[in-house]
């Protein structure tokens, strides 16, 4: 849509024309021609405006002329073009020293010439590229509705805008493989993938609008945001190598480009949700055991068969805790937009998985193929670093969510999975009650936890409590010793009441006096080990409640 300097010099009207000063900017794109004789001519231009003057303001003074030419590069004009012979017969060789030094384009006509038939002819070439530009971006855009409704295929789409800017185009997603077209090799796109991570990483990466980056000397990009359901997880962007390449029509084409992608991963997402629907029947049959095949779960499940090793299955469940008052739209909206991130994470670390969410918790199946010793390990590690980045989307200024995260025991056999499910939900149960435990998300790390949790009634429990820690509850509230607490550190510093004292923050004295008082109330024989025992596990207990 745009052309330069260069071309305008090639256009039969500018035949009698001569650059002379400013060579270096003759790529300096024409957005439209002006005639200003006035001196004073700041407010009246625009970026790469052409002015076309007789040189009236070469007959002030130097300071003068120096403060003409300076407006104009500081408006950043696309250039001047003086006609001789009617006001002026030459030009000052600091002027020309001036447009130079600040690759300015000067042109000179050395015979009058009329301005209307220079601005009738670059005007006409202007409305004339914008019309044809026009058309173009039409033809483009009905291009782009037709690969949208013909694959869900982001290389088409890049292709298309490939062919239409002659450009390298470019996807980058963090949570997906980044795309190139036309490809570029390991070695060249790596450091692009890496950089673009860390504009990301730094918030540099605007989530709403187009970025401009440049990369080093030579290469700059242009990146527009793909926006899905108010969530930003990917980009479209262009390489360029200097910024004349920015022009209206490429920011034009990538915005059309960009939208396109985005239609493309909301069919993706429908299309999800739809099969979402087919998850949710799935894992209310796991959690129901309703499952009895293994070979039928997991081609249910769209898992292969492996020639080597087994499959890990990870059940956990992701609840959602609002931490504000909020409106019934705004809470339903962050459940989804979780659910969304949800399976844009187990996607981006390689998990075969299964989503539902009910009310505010997320229930998913994890598989991983178990090929080395490792396996478990690497698993939980990956899960782990799940949650994490689940944390910390919800931890966002825009939010008011709390997130609680718990995986049951890893299994072999999805037939298996309906007592992780209820593994995890006691991890959460625990990790919510017990401050100790806040940061657990496995079941197998909850220790005597277990124990506890798979008591069939919580009475039992309170009446164990009561039996071997009630007259210390009775007597803390209604003295507020702090007896439990001093009880449950000095067992956890083995008797050592140097220790507990340090621990509990008290005077040594203070610590004996409660000692005392525990013997009293507890006998003297409470730190022999079956006693011992009794009122660890009471205490354990008495933080479930």
């Amino acid at each position: 849509m745009t052309f330069g300097i260069k071309q305008l010099l090639e256009r039969p009207i500018f035949r009698a024309a001569r650059l002379v000063a400013g060579r270096e900017g003759i790529h300096h794109p024409v957005g439209w021609v002006h005639v200003l004789e006035i001196t004073n001519v700041a407010p009246y231009v625009s970026p790469n405006d052409l002015i076309l003057t007789t040189g009236l303001w070469l007959k002030q003074n130097e300071q003068e002329r120096f403060a003409y030419m300076k407006q104009l590069i500081d408006q950043q004009a696309a250039g001047l073009c003086i006609e001789m012979g009617t006001t002026v017969d030459n030009i000052p060789k600091e002027i020309v020293e001036l447009a130079d030094l600040h690759h300015f384009p000067l042109i000179v006509f050395e015979q009058p010439v009329r301005f209307v038939e220079i601005t009738q002819d670059v005007h006409a070439l202007i409305i004339n590229r914008q019309h044809q530009f026009l058309k173009e971006l039409e033809v483009y855009s009905r291009k782009l509705q037709r690969l949208t409704l013909e694959s869900t295929g982001i290389a088409q789409i890049l292709k298309a805008f490939h062919e239409q800017s002659a450009r390298q185009v470019l996807y980058f997603s963090s949570l997906d493989h980044s795309i190139f077209y036309p490809a570029l090799t390991t070695k060249a796109s790596g450091p692009i993938s890496s950089f673009l991570q860390r504009q990301m990483d730094t918030k540099a990466l605007s989530a709403k609008d187009v970025s401009f980056l440049s990369m080093n000397a030579q290469q700059l990009l242009v990146v527009e945001p793909v926006i899905c359901f108010g969530q930003t997880f990917s980009y479209v962007g262009v390489l360029l190598h200097n910024r004349a390449e920015i022009t209206e029509s490429l920011t034009l084409l990538l915005d059309y480009t960009t939208k396109a992608v985005a239609a493309i991963t909301l069919r993706t997402e429908f299309l999800e949700e739809k099969m979402s629907r087919d998850h949710n029947e799935f894992i209310l049959d796991i959690m129901n055991n309703r499952i009895e095949n293994e070979d039928q779960a997991q081609s249910r499940m769209g898992l292969r068969q492996l020639s080597k090793g087994e499959y890990l299955f990870a059940s956990g469940i992701i609840e959602i805790q609002h931490t504000a008052d909020i409106e019934p739209i705004t809470i339903e909206a962050d459940k989804q937009d979780m659910l969304i991130l949800v399976r844009q994470l187990l996607k981006k670390h390689g998990l075969y998985n299964l989503v539902m969410i009910q009310n505010n918790r997320i229930y998913m199946l994890c598989a991983k193929d178990a090929l080395h010793k490792e396996s478990h390990v690497n698993f939980q590690a990956t899960l782990m670093q799940l949650a994490e980045e689940l944390r910390a989307s919800a931890h966002e200024p825009t939010k008011s969510l709390k997130l609680h995260a718990g995986f049951g025991k890893l299994r072999t056999q999805i037939v298996d999975s309906s007592r992780s499910f209820e593994e995890a939900q006691q991890v959460i149960d625990v990790a919510r009650n017990v401050a100790a435990q806040e940061g657990c998300m496995f079941y197998d790390r909850l220790g005597v936890y277990q124990l506890l949790k798979a008591v069939p009634k919580l009475s039992f429990l309170a009446s164990y409590v009561d039996d071997h820690l009630g007259e210390l509850i009775a007597y803390d509230r209604e003295h507020h010793l702090q007896l439990i607490e001093t009880l449950d550190v000095y067992l956890a510093c083995m008797g050592s009441k140097q220790e507990t004292a340090a621990k509990l923050h008290i005077h040594r004295q203070t610590l004996y006096n409660r000692l005392e008082k525990l013997s009293l109330l507890l006998g003297e024989d409470f730190l022999e080990a079956d006693k011992r025992r009794c009122l660890e596990m009471a205490l354990v207990a008495y933080k479930l409640k």
